[in-house]
């Protein structure tokens, strides 16, 4: 039965992770598509290949996600708690999804987790939640729109005389590598988290002790996952992203994915803090298109998008802790 409940949240785990890829694939690719710097299916190959070489690239997150938000819980209530918090994250994937709304996977799943926990009685470590979720939650989005803004006001500055045709032919090349740079930084901030989600349930299990790495077929499985998802291509969340917060142009483009992708490291390799690159890349677009004019971003949809934003942990967590309770009912 234990072995049986690993491999199950495992593979549930696994799942997450492809919905991830599936639900952020615009993240990295929305605005070069827009701008038609790349093909939509031509952006999607590359954000794969780019998400599974990122996933590669470090460790530090992981070990937030699986030591440092809820207290190792134990046995198959431990189990328990695990698949109910991943069905929570999942299913709010699913729904932001259908309606097309840009929310965070990684605080579906960081609610999922907490609320899963709470229902089932294990700690969750609040100083924790709140360092590494919940101040980066309110703070990104701010870096993001001001950084973008700053960024774009350099590129039209030291771009003031040049030709626009000549300089928007440059920039929609220059897209190509600012799209990648993005696509990496996805990889390297979501993989990890489904590695961290992954640990945890070897260690409750116990094949492996608290502390000890990440084994390579976890990264390869996570990395494989989040690229197959990546390139299966969530079209509604991208049309939100390319299109409704405002009409993008190539060095907009260029941009907003530079500016998110420097933050996406700099989070990930110096506070080794999970970042949301769904909060990231939308705050960034709106700050470059505020130098534009700022009436130009429809503030109405960015509304309704931030308002998911805030609602994301609390459902996930709510839908999860539900799962908990039939799990508990049905398997004692």
């Amino acid at each position: 039965m234990e072995t049986f409940s690993l491999v199950v949240t495992i593979g549930v785990a696994l799942f997450f992770t492809y919905t991830n890829g599936f639900h952020d694939s615009a993240n990295a690719i929305a605005t070069s598509v827009s701008t038609r710097a790349l093909t939509p299916r031509a952006a999607l190959a590359m954000a794969a290949v780019m998400n599974l070489a990122g996933a590669f690239l470090g460790t530090g997150i992981a070990h937030t996600v699986s030591e440092g938000l809820i207290e190792t819980p134990h046995g198959q209530t431990g189990m328990a708690i695990l698949f109910s918090g991943l069905v929570g994250a999942i299913v709010w994937n699913l729904i932001t999804w259908y309606y097309g709304l840009p929310s965070s996977s990684s605080h579906a799943l960081f609610g999922g987790l907490v609320g899963a926990a709470l229902a089932g009685g294990t700690g969750v470590i609040w100083s924790g939640v709140v360092d590494k979720v919940i101040l980066p939650m309110f703070l990104s989005p701010v870096v993001g729109l001001v950084v973008g803004y700053l960024v774009m006001l350099a590129i039209l500055w030291i771009f003031r005389k040049a030709n626009p045709h000549k300089a928007k032919r440059g920039f929609r090349i220059a897209q190509t590598v600012s799209a990648a740079g993005m696509a990496l930084g996805h990889g390297l901030q979501d993989a990890q988290k489904t590695m961290g989600v992954v640990v945890l349930a070897l260690t409750i299990a116990d094949v492996q002790e608290e502390g000890d790495g990440i084994p390579l077929w976890v990264k390869f499985a996570c990395a494989a996952m989040l690229s197959l998802g990546t390139y299966a291509g969530g079209w509604r969340i991208m049309r939100t992203l390319g299109r409704k917060i405002i009409e993008l142009d190539p060095p907009q483009g260029f941009a907003a994915e530079t500016t998110a992708a420097s933050i996406l490291y700099t989070t990930a390799y110096i506070f080794k803090a999970p970042i949301s690159t769904t909060h990231i890349i939308t705050s960034a677009i709106m700050g470059v298109g505020a130098t534009k004019r700022v009436n130009a971003v429809r503030w109405g949809v960015a509304k309704n998008i931030v308002t998911g934003w805030f609602i994301t942990m609390p459902a996930a967590g709510l839908v999860a802790a539900l799962v908990y309770a039939v799990v508990h009912v049905a398997f004692g």
